[in-house]
């Protein structure tokens, strides 16, 4: 691909991503008129998370303008495959979220529970997507230098974040009894068993990661 393209391509996800902020910002403004010291979770990290954010859509476009890669096609396309399945992750989030989603984790103590769409699985659907984001978007043009490098600032940074948004959630009037037995990441593969139909015929609603 040539560097010119690939840029267009971080563009297209980097507008997408400009949305969800957009979205965020006015969530954010809502739980604070609720409520004026909504805890956060590691707020000395977000400016970290940013810096690393925009390298996701800057450092591969340097790397692949310099170095002009040839990709091979099967690497190019698992980069396509994971960077598009991210984003699905990512919008389903969006949807199960709702009013609560935002990027700066306010966790207020009345949050609702929510175990539905990717979070029937997992307790950090979005992080997972976060994850394989900063690792396959690289890859499309190349990019393998800045996928190792952003891969290991991304983990080092939201390491510290999910401990403390943990902390926070599980604080949350039946988070732990609804969330806490199911993984941080990956789905089981089996032995997963969902939530009792007992459970939401009391009309319990629903969890917030991000």
């Amino acid at each position: 691909m040539k560097p010119s393209r690939y840029a267009l391509v971080l563009t297209g996800f980097g507008l997408q991503r400009l949305a969800e902020l957009a979205y965020s910002s006015r969530n954010e403004a809502r739980l604070r008129r609720s409520a004026s010291d909504v805890p956060r979770a590691a707020a000395s990290t977000f400016r970290w998370m940013a810096l690393a954010n925009v390298g996701l859509f800057t450092l591969p476009a340097l790397e692949v303008a310099m170095r002009r890669p040839r990709v091979p096609r099967a690497i190019a396309a698992l980069g396509w495959l994971g960077a598009l399945a991210a984003v699905v992750v990512r919008l389903s989030v969006l949807v199960s979220l709702r009013d609560q989603w935002n990027v700066r984790a306010f966790v207020p103590s009345a949050l609702r529970v929510v175990d539905s769409g990717p979070y029937r699985y997992v307790r950090h659907p979005n992080y997972a997507a976060v994850a394989l984001e900063f690792a396959c978007l690289p890859m499309i043009g190349g990019a393998y230098g800045s996928a190792a490098v952003l891969s290991l600032a991304n983990a080092f940074v939201l390491s510290r974040r999910i401990l403390d948004e943990e902390r926070l959630l599980e604080r949350v009037p039946g988070y732990q009894e609804r969330m806490g037995g199911k993984p941080r990441f990956l789905p089981r593969l089996s032995g997963y068993q969902p939530a009792s139909s007992a459970t939401h015929s009391r009309g319990v609603t629903r969890p917030k990661p991000q």
